[in-house]
């Protein structure tokens, strides 16, 4: 018989939820809660998990309160709940019992209360039980079932969640992944590849954009915000639009870093926070660029057979100075005849490729350049991404992600006007 209590004893032994194990199904004990004030309807539920194969563990509580106590302490697959309590009464348990934990409820009604017990069910329980109507076959048979349906009941939750959240993510993906702003496209070629980080799924800070003004020159930026995770992209998203922007307004060179420096110091949600970023403009003639670089790494030039790393004079990182104290130079930058630029984040060169702290670096990015420089634009970037991929699978991947922009304007003849 069970004892007498006022708080919560395990009364037996016996196996619960489904687990996979190879092709086999092995059914394992389900820890129930039992809560109910009535000695002797507690006494038949206890016969009935003596008699039931395969067993379960069942703990005893007389009231709801002392049954939020034991989900607060232990884990428990399934609640069978009386709905008449001294401290609840009716639905309300149900209720109580779902906020205090995601857990399968199996109602215990009296012989005149079905329609409660299917009212309970409207409201969240998985199964009720009829007292007085419960055989041993019926009682073993809704437990099991009704924790199975609860993780049926889960396992889609999280599924709506991950929908959502790849939702939410494929916005700020398309934030993030701007489509160029181009009024000429006449000698002008732009190639741009995302690879979010492995351990971040779809999104990361990294941004980019390329834009063209009316008097024909393009203006085009790349950028990392520091961290990973959907504040950094928000933030990345942010940064790119206020710098297009700018741009579109005729905002350039300094005036433009130190506003986005501010919106970055008034968006970010830590201290700690700071980007990088390269923002290059293309002049008319296409055979000169202006770059201001904000603690980015540098770029490759692109000439014929040939590729070089070019690291013009910059500035800190945006957010790293207190506001007002950065300067960010603005340095002319000579292209050859059909030069191109490629401009990247640090995530395709600082994956690991030995033992150790053994990175690709900024060299080992340069051998990878030169031996893929006579492929076309999109042959050379994805090349680059796959070498460097490639050279990193061994020891974790490119955990970090991965932005690459290769842009070439063809040198206009001596005299021509773009339209």
């Amino acid at each position: 018989m069970l004892p007498a209590q006022q708080g919560i004893a395990g009364v037996r032994a016996a196996p619960g939820p489904a687990v996979t194990e190879g092709a086999a199904q092995v059914w394992q004990e389900p820890s129930v809660l039992l809560v109910e004030d009535d000695e002797a309807d507690a006494l038949l539920v206890e016969e009935l998990v003596a008699d039931c194969s395969p067993g379960m563990r069942l703990t005893w509580v007389r009231s709801l309160a002392e049954a939020c106590e034991a989900l607060a302490k232990a884990p428990f697959e399934c609640v069978l709940l009386d709905l008449h309590l001294p401290d609840s009464h009716g639905l309300d348990g149900v209720a109580r019992i779902r906020q205090h934990a995601d857990v399968a409820v199996v109602v215990l009604t009296g012989l005149a209360e079905e329609s409660t017990g299917l009212a309970a069910v409207a409201a969240g329980a998985q199964d009720y039980l009829v007292k007085g109507r419960v055989d041993v076959e019926l009682f073993g048979r809704a437990v099991r079932y009704a924790v199975q349906r609860k993780l049926a009941e889960q396992a889609a939750a999280a599924l709506r969640t991950g929908l959502l959240r790849a939702e939410e993510n494929r916005r700020l993906e398309r934030g993030l992944l701007p489509t160029p702003l181009l009024r000429d496209t006449t000698g002008l070629e732009v190639v741009a590849r995302y690879r979010p980080g492995r351990e971040q799924a779809l999104i990361g800070g990294d941004f980019y954009d390329v834009v063209q003004t009316p008097d024909g020159s393009v203006h085009v930026l790349i950028g990392d915000v520091s961290g990973h995770g959907p504040d950094e992209a928000a933030l990345g998203v942010g940064l790119r639009i206020a710098w297009r922007t700018l741009v579109v307004s005729g905002a350039t060179g300094v005036r433009q870093l130190r506003t986005l420096e501010e919106i970055l110091i008034a968006e970010r949600t830590g201290a700690h926070i700071f980007a990088t970023l390269t923002s290059v403009e293309l002049l008319p003639d296409g055979g000169s660029a202006q770059v201001t670089r904000a603690g980015h790494p540098g770029l490759l030039l692109r000439t014929g057979g040939d590729v070089r790393w070019i690291e013009v004079a910059g500035g800190p990182a945006l957010g790293v100075l207190p506001g007002g104290m950065a300067t960010w130079p603005v340095q002319r930058l000579d292209l050859p005849d059909d030069g191109a630029l490629v401009l990247f984040t640090d995530g395709l060169f600082e994956g690991r490729t030995g033992p150790g702290n053994q990175r690709l670096g900024e060299e080992g990015l340069l051998e990878l350049a030169l031996a893929a420089a006579r492929l076309p634009a999109e042959a050379f970037v994805d090349e680059l991404i796959g070498r460097a991929e490639s050279l990193a699978e061994e020891y974790g991947g490119l955990v970090d992600d991965v932005a690459v922009l290769h842009v070439r304007r063809h040198r206009l003849p001596t005299g021509s006007e773009e339209a």
